[in-house]
């Protein structure tokens, strides 16, 4: 475990002055409730996120009752203020499917299901004070999951480095954790490992962030899936060939 102070810290001192007294409610809002404008920092932002969910998907992890969003609100009221934050990549468990079924357009934990388990947030090059650790209306990201969602789990990726934080909620502060060996987190909640991996999806050739399971096999994505059944068809293919057989006749 490690507890270095990072960047993300620096206001530490200056927010435990500033810290109040926080009534938070969990009332859900009415779809007709204007969201936040929350554009995505670029286009491999996307293509980063989307290509988590289509992972999990892949390998059967996502059930009907799980929430699994990205570029999505997160919402809660506080000092009878409406807060929302967009998360670029979030997990919860268990969520209130409802009459209408699964479509959303914002969660708000507690009333609406279990709370946020998993947030990542894709960092930007340039510094806009959205992870601030201030205690000040509309409140930075950080402050928010910390303090309002109060997150288990916060990841920050720099894709520009790359570079991976995982913290951890103890005791009300994120505390970071350090990598294993092969430079991977480990996220109870999913109970995968989460880790960077260079190479080509969808014509990207980029650093994704990826995962592997507790015995280190990499969850690969619907499209390598779809790549692997092929070759093991073509290869039992050549074999039946060679016992004369035609494959044709078979599949």
């Amino acid at each position: 475990m490690n507890s270095q102070i990072t960047p993300q810290e620096t206001e530490l001192t200056q927010e435990n002055q500033l810290k109040p007294e926080l009534s938070i409610s969990w009332e859900p809002f009415p779809e007709s409730f204007k969201l936040p404008d929350n554009n995505v920092e670029n286009n491999q932002q996307s293509f980063i996120v989307a290509a988590l969910t289509d992972a999990l998907g892949a390998a059967g992890l996502i059930t009907p009752e799980m929430l699994i969003a990205s570029n999505f609100a997160l919402g809660a009221n506080v000092n009878k203020q409406a807060v929302f934050k967009a998360a670029d990549w979030l997990y919860v468990p268990k969520v209130k499917l409802g009459t209408k079924g699964i479509f959303r357009r914002s969660y708000t934990p507690n009333s609406q299901g279990s709370p946020v388990a998993v947030v990542m947030e894709l960092v930007s090059e340039v510094d806009r004070g959205e992870y601030s650790h201030l205690p000040k209306y509309p409140y930075g990201k950080l402050y928010f999951y910390r303090e309002i969602l109060q997150v288990p789990t916060y990841v920050l990726y720099y894709p520009y480095l790359p570079r991976i934080e995982v913290w951890y909620l103890e005791n009300g502060r994120y505390v970071s954790h350090s990598a294993n060996a092969e430079g991977r987190f480990w996220i109870p909640q999913l109970e995968l490992f989460i880790g960077t991996w260079h190479g080509e999806r969808l014509q990207q050739n980029i650093n994704w962030l990826r995962w592997w399971d507790k015995g280190g096999n990499l969850l690969l994505w619907s499209s390598e899936q779809a790549e692997k059944e092929k070759q093991r068809a073509e290869v039992l293919a050549a074999k039946l060939r060679e016992l004369g057989i035609d494959p044709n006749t078979i599949f």
